[in-house]
């Protein structure tokens, strides 16, 4: 997730993702980095089988540069777009 201007990124695990999007976007936990920097949009998602995977995958995106934050979503929404939407339908 990121805000309005791409400046900050944020990158969490959940089983529930529209809920937890959800959670972001309306600032459920008022106190917390999403809230703070205002990460309500979108940008990036994966859908991992097992649970280890997925926390494998946020460690490597959190280590990882904020270069390497910028070209997955290039590769996979390069316009950016706030996926929340489509997501939302399921």
């Amino acid at each position: 997730m990121t805000n309005q201007r791409h400046s900050v990124f944020y990158t969490g695990v959940t089983s529930d993702i529209v809920s937890r999007v959800s959670q972001h976007k309306n600032k459920i936990h008022s106190t917390s980095f999403t809230a703070k920097y205002n990460c309500d949009k979108l940008v990036y998602y994966f859908a991992y089988f097992r649970i280890e995977e997925a926390i494998a995958a946020e460690k490597a995106i959190k280590g990882g540069s904020r270069q390497n934050k910028i070209d997955l979503v290039n590769n996979l929404n390069p316009q950016w777009n706030d996926l929340y939407d489509d997501i939302a339908k399921w």
